[in-house]
């Protein structure tokens, strides 16, 4: 099947494209020396943003973070010992000194910071999912070749040495030809509905808005640590779908092989999707989000992707001979003994790499593409779009049952209007994407 999906995907100028930026003549920013430390500025300094530049600390210098928050940003700086604090992020990448960048801000501002660090020469280590759209995306993608950067997405389990080992089962034969791949049934987001509150002081709302409509500012919005957040509102995110469904959902990808394709069919069953409002206040604990209607995804050779009854951070592959979870820290096949012994000399490898984040830094020195590159996050990301829009289509026609068509090498729909308008959307003025 992975065959068969590049020989087609290669025949398309998009195909030719990642064909031809395989091995593509990365320009450094610098040389490094052997033991020279390689110099980053962290963009958000949330949830993600002080894991991520707490862990980078131990490993590269952290010089600069910038957060439209002046008092979070301040007190990030303290913990990771970074000199420089700034509420705009634009001027950390005018900064010469630095030579990569973190962006860990909320989904719908992941595309501005990520492109706008490839037209100043800096690498990107972008969480995940990548980009808030499939266009987005696609620009951050285009972005990065342009400009000869490396990125990473924080799509980590492909470091991971046991999902390293478990996807080569599944890609050499283990389990015979696979069928059927079974995902989390991941709850798309919900429209918020808030009440206004005081700004903090020192908290640019306006800009945390970003590309998306303004809104009241909320607390339960802005802190992800809330119930809900941000992370579950549809306009700043793609919810559970995109947010944890990116990890699993890019399992499933790996697996089969798809790094540089993606399905042909999508649709939905059940009944019609019906949006669910968020409020502060959410009775009977955490606001997961509608799960429905069920969504599936055909894959070139006829593999069927279906959502529910996976594990939260993986897939479950069904083959001829048997099946293999692949999740989050291991695999687990059934029967066993279908991977009691370790493969030797496997006829499909995959990239090998022992830490993400070292990866990463490893991958700035030699500018080489790291296990997660671009590509292959702008492609486990378009799965989770999908899936949503499939729902939303559902809601907006009144039925299920529609196939809708989806070309991965273009990226659109061949058959449906109401699907393409959610691939893109009308960024708030002032916030527009930029040409690459």
């Amino acid at each position: 099947m992975a065959t068969t999906s590049r020989r087609r995907f290669l025949t398309t100028g998009l195909g030719a494209a990642v064909a031809a930026g395989a091995a593509p003549a990365f320009v450094p920013t610098r040389v490094f020396g052997a033991n020279e430390r390689i110099v980053l500025g962290c963009i958000g300094a949330g949830v993600r943003g002080t894991y991520l530049a707490e862990s980078f600390a131990k490993i590269a210098d952290v010089a600069a973070i910038s957060d439209v928050s002046v008092p979070r940003a301040e007190e990030l700086a303290k913990k990771v010992g970074a000199a420089t604090v700034e509420q705009d992020y634009r001027r950390l990448l005018d900064r010469k000194d630095i030579d990569a960048v973190i962006v860990a801000t909320p989904h719908h501002w992941h595309a501005l910071p990520s492109i706008h660090a490839a037209q100043a020469g800096k690498d990107i280590f972008c969480e995940k999912p990548l980009a808030y759209t499939v266009e987005e995306g696609r620009r951050i993608v285009e972005a990065v070749r342009k400009h000869r950067r490396v990125l990473q997405t924080g799509i980590q389990q492909r470091s991971g040495s046991q999902e390293q080992a478990g996807c080569l089962f599944v890609r050499n034969g283990a389990i015979g030809r696979i069928t059927r791949v079974i995902a989390s049934g991941y709850a798309s987001p919900m429209e918020p509905d808030f009440p206004g509150e005081p700004v903090p002081a020192g908290l640019d709302w306006d800009r945390w808005c970003g590309p998306a409509d303004l809104v009241p500012f909320n607390t339960v919005i802005w802190d992800n640590r809330s119930n809900p957040s941000w992370v579950s509102l549809r306009p700043f995110s793609g919810g559970a779908m995109t947010d944890w469904g990116t990890h699993g959902l890019d399992m499933g990808q790996w697996g089969l092989g798809m790094d540089v394709g993606g399905p042909e069919e999508v649709w939905t069953e059940g009944k019609p999707f019906v949006a669910q409002v968020s409020t502060p206040a959410a009775p009977g604990g955490r606001q997961k989000g509608p799960t429905g209607p069920k969504v599936f995804m055909r894959y070139p050779g006829g593999v069927v992707l279906e959502f529910g009854g996976g594990p939260q951070f993986g897939v479950t592959f069904v083959g001829e001979k048997g099946r293999l979870t692949l999740q989050r820290g291991g695999f687990k096949a059934d029967p066993a003994e279908l991977t009691a012994e370790p493969l030797k000399a496997p006829a499909v490898d995959v990239y090998r790499s022992p830490d993400h984040h070292q990866d990463w830094l490893d991958c700035i020195r030699t500018r080489k593409d790291p296990a997660a590159n671009a590509e292959v996050g702008q492609r486990s990301t378009t799965i989770g779009h999908l899936a949503n829009i499939a729902r939303w289509v559902s809601g907006l026609t009144g039925e299920t049952g529609q196939r809708l068509a989806w070309n991965a090498a273009a990226e659109r729909f061949t058959n449906s209007d109401e699907g393409n308008r959610f691939l893109a959307r009308q960024a708030r003025k002032g916030y527009e994407l930029p040409t690459i």
